[in-house]
């Protein structure tokens, strides 16, 4: 199965950008790829073995899924890898730059309803909207 990959260079330190992108309470506010969209919740277990749990819907209340994250391996500061339910594996790769820069890379499994360019963009912007949410911080 081919693997999609998405990127973003965010203008922050990597142990912030770490922080924006695992800790629950900065992730409900970047982790959805439209503004009609929302992420009302998030649980983060870093740890192997722990799960990611977030649920995310339509803010009118018209469609919404839960995803759910199994942690096979955590390197704080440096890369995650964890697969879904379904069996699709994610890694996130994040590099330090310079002192205030940092590069995350996602690769992921595509799932089987959608076209991957359709998977693709939903996945890097999202990223993007995190890339906006922690610059903003």
């Amino acid at each position: 199965m081919q693997k999609l990959t998405v990127t973003s260079e965010i203008n922050k330190p990597l142990n912030e950008v770490w922080d924006f992108f695992n800790n629950p309470e900065h992730i409900v506010n970047w982790n959805f790829a439209h503004e009609s969209w929302e992420c009302p919740s998030a649980k983060n277990d870093l740890k192997v073995g722990g799960k990611l749990e977030v649920r995310m819907q339509a803010k009118d209340g018209s469609f919404g899924f839960d995803l759910v994250g199994i942690y096979d391996e955590v390197v704080e500061n440096e890369r995650l890898k964890y697969h879904f339910e379904d069996h699709r594996n994610i890694e996130v790769i994040f590099e330090k730059l310079s002192d205030n820069k940092t590069k995350i890379t996602e690769n992921f499994d595509p799932e089987n309803m959608n076209p991957l360019d359709f998977q693709k963009d939903g996945w890097q912007a999202i990223l993007d909207n995190f890339k906006k949410y922690s610059e903003s911080r």
